[in-house]
């Protein structure tokens, strides 16, 4: 029988599910002003939702069961994760490693037979998913939101491409980090217990990946094809900024350098958040080449899944019975659907603790978490981090949970398919 700590947890991660579902109608209450429009604002943050309803948790535990077992509980979560995410999109979202990653898709996009702008598109929408099995997932999510936020949408009134964009987004960050081991969360969470190198991940995992990646970037972008070639501006209506001097490539060496370090010590906390330290003192340093760095939308991304941590950690009692008793092909599109409420980081996890599973069942949990990854905003560490960065260019500052799951379902249905092809 569950505890009375664990059904609350339950009853508040359902709440805060329905939250996340419901911030359109607090946006748009929130842009009607008046003496609670900052209420309606702060409920709003899809990146606040899961961190307030964790301090409601804790808050009942501390008063109703004892303020010990609520500190006790909180001293066991893992918050790794969180303050990796943090660190990683604060550097990767500075303008050098932005300019690196630019040219580096410039030059690709020429190798690619069609229209420049189809194809710097598809690069965007492919390279870069499939770069987060080196770089990192939140890492990659990052910068192809920071990307796609500059390049289009801040240019575009087309809610539909904006939407099939995101869509195709979540669902290729979730996916295009497999061909390596540690770089997806879902992966890294289960790579050990299940004796899983890179190598492994690769010919299992990586090339179905990758296939269904390209498939679904070269899908939307036919589908985008009007919406992607732009009208000229009228010249006088044109604002001229004055042009700012390329960043020096040792500056961008130094900034990969960090990064780097990041990726390599990511389940060191106290080593990566002395580089992010370090990195903003030299980023203050020679301020002339930067932009304002992303602390505040990095934090509010960490508060989001370090509440998912926190409300997640009590979902086992329930969540472990239910894997375990599925059978593979069942698993599967269960683990994808699961995945839409849930972190599928924390679903591989609990599925790594069920006894007696063979390699079969084993593939089936983590290729259905990895698959449903871009079905929701919860559904993926990297997730808030696109959301935070794009959110601002929908209309009311608020992006539409419900259009964000129609739009993701087909890529997510073609992801699948990849999947499910003889193992």
């Amino acid at each position: 029988m569950p505890s009375t700590m664990e059904v609350v947890a339950t009853v508040l991660f359902a709440i805060a599910i329905v939250h996340t579902f419901s911030v359109p109608v607090f946006a748009r209450l929130a842009n009607r002003g008046g003496s609670h429009a900052g209420l309606w604002h702060l409920l709003s943050e899809v990146e606040a939702v899961f961190g307030v309803w964790a301090c409601v948790l804790f808050v009942y535990v501390a008063v109703f069961i004892g303020l010990d077992t609520a500190v006790e509980y909180m001293d066991s979560r893992n918050f790794t994760e969180p303050a990796f995410v943090f660190v990683i999109m604060v550097i990767a979202a500075s303008r050098p490693i932005l300019e690196l990653v630019s040219v580096i898709v410039r030059l690709l996009s020429r190798l690619v037979p069609v229209r420049q702008e189809y194809a710097m598109f598809f690069i965007i929408m492919a390279f870069v998913p499939l770069s987060g099995s080196l770089i990192t997932e939140p890492a990659a999510m990052t910068l192809a939101a920071l990307m796609i936020r500059d390049r289009y949408f801040s240019k575009s009134n087309l809610d539909g491409f904006k939407y099939l964009t995101l869509g195709v987004l979540f669902v290729n960050i979730s996916i295009g980090g497999v061909l390596t081991a540690y770089a997806a969360p879902p992966v890294l969470m289960v790579a050990q217990t299940f004796n899983w190198d890179s190598a492994y991940m690769f010919t299992h995992f990586g090339w179905r990946a990758a296939l269904a990646v390209i498939i679904n970037a070269a899908l939307l972008t036919w589908l985008s094809r009007e919406a992607l070639v732009m009208p000229e501006p009228d010249p006088s209506t044109v604002i001229t900024k004055a042009k700012r001097p390329p960043v020096p490539p040792v500056v961008m060496v130094i900034h990969m350098l960090f990064l780097a370090g990041v990726v390599v010590f990511a389940h060191h906390p106290v080593i990566f958040m002395a580089l992010l330290m370090m990195f903003i003192g030299y980023a203050h340093a020679y301020a002339r080449h930067q932009n304002p760095l992303m602390i505040r939308e990095g934090l509010m991304v960490g508060f989001f899944l370090a509440g998912l941590v926190v409300l997640g950690g009590l979902q086992k009692w329930w969540l472990q019975d239910l894997l375990g008793g599925l059978p593979p092909f069942v698993l599967f599109w269960g683990a994808t659907a699961l995945t839409a409420i849930t972190d599928n980081a924390a679903l591989t996890y609990l599925g790594s603790l069920v006894e007696g599973t063979n390699e079969f069942w084993r593939y089936m949990l983590v290729a259905g978490a990895v698959t449903g990854g871009g079905l929701t905003v919860i559904a993926n560490a990297p997730n808030p981090a696109g959301f935070s960065i794009l959110k601002g260019t929908f209309p009311d500052g608020a992006i539409s949970p419900l259009r964000l799951l129609l739009s993701a379902a087909i890529p997510t249905l073609i992801a699948a398919g990849m999947f499910l092809l003889p193992v």
